[in-house]
């Protein structure tokens, strides 16, 4: 391409530029609307409807009654970064706010039974989001065990039964777990890190690092803010106006009352057996997801529970 033609290319250029900036100006007259938007200085928010709202940060926090350093800046900046996501994720939080009301109230009482710090129901929303949630790996349930753990610690993981999808046992199991984690390292909050990247990993790191604290540890990203997703949901579940969320206590998912029958004898056809007792089969697998197949087979002097909405 000779000069001419570059300086043609170049001309016409300008040219739509200052026609392009003569149009915007004279839209700008004639739209009063338009030519009130202006830029806003850095640092500042207009005060309108869609302006982003800053959340309460705390300068104390705990978890399982041991204090989170956040005077250190690092640390505060990880919470801050997990309450943000979190907090303006607002379909998934609402929806874990109202799936809770299905278990917190339970898992609370099993924690407390098996001498487990009540914070620990928040690493199983971190988890699974309270669902019988399935990894790549092959972790299951509610606090996402793999199958030679979960029998390890007294679940049935077999072809007819999975109790990894039994909550309220895994929830035992996991607490089991917990507890011999802690005989282990000697703080919740090295267990709760351990049950993200596993007990030996977290102990070659701390070996490695000469260092025992998870707040002084340089760990994957996962596990870095693994904790701090935990403390995002405590905070938030416990403050939720601050974070702009008001549910009411009658907005939250309830199950219904729930009766056990207990079965010592094999079932053939499950969805013949539920709809002999008035049921649906839809309703056996909502309540009992721990079945896993059209049949269920008992070994001789084993029974279970099978728990269906009271009529």
């Amino acid at each position: 391409m000779n000069r001419i033609h570059l300086f043609v290319l170049y001309g016409l250029s300008l040219l739509a530029l200052v026609l392009s900036l003569l149009l915007w100006k004279s839209q700008m007259v004639s739209n009063p609307e338009l030519a009130n938007v202006s830029s806003v200085p850095a640092g500042q928010w207009t005060n309108g409807v869609d302006s982003v709202r800053i959340f309460p940060i705390p300068r104390e926090l705990e978890f399982a009654g041991e204090p989170v350093p956040l005077g250190d800046r690092e640390i505060f900046e990880r919470l801050e970064r997990e309450i943000y996501v979190n907090a303006y994720w607002q379909s998934n939080m609402i929806l874990l706010m109202k799936r809770s009301g299905k278990y917190l109230e339970e898992m609370s009482k099993i924690l407390e039974a098996n001498a487990i710090p009540d914070d620990f129901k928040y690493l199983a929303i971190a988890e699974s989001a309270l669902t019988n949630a399935s990894s790549p790996a092959g972790a299951k349930g509610f606090w996402q065990f793999m199958p030679a753990t979960a029998k390890e610690y007294g679940l049935e993981v077999s072809n007819d039964v999975d109790e990894r999808y039994h909550w309220q046992k895994s929830t035992v199991s996991a607490s089991r777990y917990l507890q011999k984690a802690y005989e282990k390292f000697g703080t919740w909050t090295a267990v709760a890190a351990s049950y993200n990247m596993g007990q030996s990993g977290f102990s070659r790191r701390q070996r490695e690092q000469l260092q025992e604290n998870y707040y002084d540890l340089l760990l994957n990203e996962e596990t870095s803010r693994y904790l701090f997703r935990i403390l995002a949901f405590k905070v938030i579940f416990e403050n939720p106006k601050a974070y702009g969320f008001s549910l009411d206590q009658t907005e939250l998912y309830q199950n219904p009352p729930l009766s056990s029958i207990q079965v010592e004898e094999n079932i053939k056809d499950l969805a013949q057996w539920t709809k002999d007792r008035g049921y649906t089969y839809k309703e056996l697998k909502l309540y009992n997801p721990w079945l896993r197949q059209k049949k269920l087979s008992i070994p001789r002097g084993k029974s279970y529970l099978i728990l269906l909405p009271e009529k």
